[in-house]
């Protein structure tokens, strides 16, 4: 039942990288499916990163804007989506999912009436007792403020991925003072490239490390490049240590969630349409 929001900040710290981690790793109940939803208004980095160009422009975000308007975002909404389960796929089809972002940041101004209907989507989805849906969402840089700022704000939890070095450190500051400010209860996520400790780096930014993913730019370049994949792939460090990071932020969610129960839900419901 969680809806969780990634927020990066400038020196491209590794956010859809990370998510695309979380969502191979994520443990799934029974009847449950996990969506990655990039949000990013500055651009999609999944269609010609991890797909690699391989479905086009044809499935995304940019669709959501006319059937937004119309009144049918839900509908839409699902057949928009790509399966990316993989092989394990072949017995629990459909059970990771990616909503591709815009190919244009142009094509995000036309979004802007659609993000409040999204953020009733996916919490109304994330809270279906049964075949609901866990739901990432991939802010990038900009998109937890703005207009699109609404996703971020009715998450049930809110996480910024940072790298423990000093250029990195320096950017988030700012960014997570200002998140603070308007929405609270900011976390952290450290990609663990520098030399400071999880310790110094909550001191720095005045917010807790809840989850550490490693450095690895081989492993990294298969779900931000979709570069072959080494042997043994869903063992490697990396997603080890998402799959730690995946409980982390589920409890995170949960403990939030409660805090602020009881909350409306959002319209959910319509047939799922994957594209593979």
């Amino acid at each position: 039942m969680s809806v969780i929001a990634l927020a990066g900040c400038s020196g491209a710290p590794g956010v859809t990288t990370s998510a695309l981690a979380l969502l191979l790793s994520w443990p799934l109940q029974p009847g449950r499916r996990m969506v990655l939803a990039e949000c990013d208004p500055d651009g999609s980095a999944v269609l010609y990163g991890l797909l690699q160009g391989s479905v086009g422009d044809r499935y995304g975000l940019r669709n959501l804007s006319v059937a937004s308007r119309k009144g049918e975002l839900v509908e839409a909404f699902w057949r928009q989506l790509i399966d990316v389960s993989g092989e394990e796929g072949k017995e629990s089809p459909h059970n990771r999912l990616v909503l591709p972002g815009v190919t244009d940041p142009a094509q995000a101004a036309g979004l802007g009436p659609a993000w409040d209907a999204m953020s009733q989507l996916f919490t109304g989805i994330g809270e279906q007792p049964v075949d609901g849906h866990d739901v990432l969402i991939d802010l990038g840089r900009n998109g937890a403020f703005g207009s699109s700022a609404v996703l971020a704000q009715r998450a049930d939890a809110l996480i910024v991925v940072v790298r423990n070095t000093v250029r990195s450190l320096q950017a988030a500051q700012v960014r997570i003072e200002a998140l603070e400010e308007r929405i609270g209860n900011v976390g952290v996520l450290m990609i663990d490239e520098g030399p400071y400790p999880a310790g110094e780096v909550q001191r720095v930014l005045r917010a807790p490390v809840v989850a550490t993913l490693p450095f690895v730019p081989r492993e990294a370049r298969v779900l931000s490049d979709g570069a072959e994949q080494p042997r043994h792939f869903t063992k490697s460090p990396l997603m080890k240590a998402a799959r730690s990071a995946c409980t982390v932020l589920e409890q995170r969610a949960a403990m939030r969630r409660a805090r602020l129960a009881p909350r409306s839900a959002g319209p959910a419901g319509g047939e799922v349409g994957y594209a593979g």
